[in-house]
């Protein structure tokens, strides 16, 4: 009996050992996004949040990254997040418009001046606002990470932009939804498509231009393509976004969600400020190479600003009438936006 007893606690001993041994082998998460290799925004925020979240978790979760589309095109990343292809996704609402509406109040033009007004208010409405109730919790995915970029412009091949004439019937690259609006109100014709096609499209004259964010246009090679780009005047955004499935996130211990959490909060403001000093550094670059910029003069501006300015109420109206709060959205993205100092 004294035997038996001993061995029972002996397998019993063993079976313990071998739980906590399992329980500290590390979790090792798929993070899946679209841009090309070296991309600085996976060097100004994604890769120091994970380096980051597996040195405060001491190893307990470690990444494997999967970009330039490795895991699925970037018009399915909110797919590939909710069915577990990728755990991590870089699921921007922008290339899913029909389930994720609600985020493009931080894409209209003129929503913020500065990279960081648009992060961080979105960072706050994503979590616990309209936004975060429709576009994370009704498609079960959790905001991990995200950054506004600064404001796009026009890029075109053949003529610069003086006046709004000159955009009239161009074809610009957009990401659909609210920059769809944008073009049709200033006379352009919106060609839709992720940012990764545009090059090719761009060669071969399907499209005169792009609607494009600085630092883009040079992560995917249009700038040897464009010789124009409009200034002074924003024409709406875009949200890079990472996100991570609710089913996966819940099988995360409480110690690596708060990590996650923690380790966003301590760099997303210091990289929208990198965002945008990298905007500010890369027209420098651009203009040494030759790549003309078109200051708007403010006849012109105004002109602009007014065919755009009855964007936001199309884009809100058309949401409300299809019980999407587009207006509820508006006021609190508005609101948030006036409370962060634009420098």
């Amino acid at each position: 009996m004294v035997a038996l007893l001993r061995a029972l606690a002996g397998s019993g001993l063993l079976i313990a050992t071998t739980v906590l041994a399992q329980a500290a082998d590390p979790v090792k998460l798929r993070v899946a996004d679209s841009f090309p290799k070296g991309h600085y925004l996976v060097k100004l925020f994604l890769e120091p949040w994970m380096e980051e979240v597996t040195k405060r978790t001491n190893g307990a979760v470690t990444f494997e990254h999967y970009p330039a589309q490795q895991l699925g095109k970037a018009t399915d990343m909110l797919k590939l997040t909710q069915t577990g292809v990728a755990d991590i996704g870089y699921v921007a609402p922008a290339y899913t418009s029909d389930k994720m509406p609600v985020s493009e109040v931080a894409m209209l033009p003129g929503a913020f001046e500065h990279s960081c007004q648009g992060t961080l208010a979105y960072w706050k409405l994503a979590r616990n606002g309209v936004i975060a109730e429709q576009d994370y919790t009704a498609n079960n995915i959790r905001l991990l990470l995200a950054v506004s970029l600064p404001q796009y412009r026009i890029f075109t091949v053949k003529h610069p932009v003086k006046d709004v004439g000159d955009v009239t019937g161009l074809k610009l690259r957009s990401t659909g939804g609210a920059q769809d609006l944008t073009l049709r109100a200033i006379g352009s014709i919106p060609v839709r498509m992720a940012a990764p096609d545009a090059y090719e499209s761009l060669s071969r004259g399907t499209m005169d231009g792009l609607l494009f964010p600085l630092e883009s246009v040079v992560a995917y090679g249009a700038d040897k393509l464009v010789k124009y780009s409009t200034d002074g005047l924003g024409f709406g955004s875009f949200i890079v976004s990472y996100s991570i499935s609710d089913s996966a996130w819940k099988k995360l211990t409480p110690e690596v969600q708060k990590a996650m959490v923690d380790v966003a909060d301590e760099i997303i403001p210091a990289a929208c400020k990198s965002v945008q000093k990298s905007d500010d550094d890369t027209k420098k670059s651009l203009e040494a190479a030759g790549m003309h910029f078109e200051t708007l003069p403010p006849e012109v501006t105004v002109k602009f600003k007014d065919l755009m300015k009855g964007v936001a109420k199309t884009w809100s109206e058309g949401l409300d009438a299809r019980t999407k709060r587009g207006s509820d959205a508006l006021k609190e993205f508005d609101a948030a936006v006036a409370a962060i100092p634009a420098k």
